[in-house]
């Protein structure tokens, strides 16, 4: 048995091709994250990753919707959102596959 601390791990990332990791893959990176009412992030797109976020409990705003418990967005690769917590959210983040650099800010530029 291996056993971490979620509150030892970066921005709540537990899972993937990082360190700290309580399991390192380059199969999928796994996030439990905590927001505070009116945290944010800036837009961003990954070019390889697909990315899905549940909204446990709280509301948020994702692609311009209001997003509240239960609520699961899928992200393609490509695709650019912010996130704004309306109230204090906890989010489950799962990326496939997790690689390391995917993470670009903005919207992707066409050529």
């Amino acid at each position: 048995m291996k056993q971490a601390l979620l509150a030892d791990m970066v921005r709540g990332w537990f899972v993937g091709d990082f360190s700290p990791a309580a399991l390192k893959t380059d199969a999928c990176e796994v996030a439990i994250q905590r927001f505070k009412a009116g945290d944010t992030e800036t837009l961003h797109h990954h070019k390889v990753a697909h990315e899905i976020t549940v909204i446990l409990s709280g509301h948020a705003v994702m692609f311009g919707k209001t997003l509240s418990d239960g609520d699961i967005v899928v992200i393609e690769p490509g695709e650019a959102t912010s996130f704004e917590a309306l109230t204090d959210v906890t989010t489950v983040v799962v990326k496939l596959p997790s690689v390391i650099g995917d993470k670009y800010e903005g919207a992707p530029v066409c050529s």
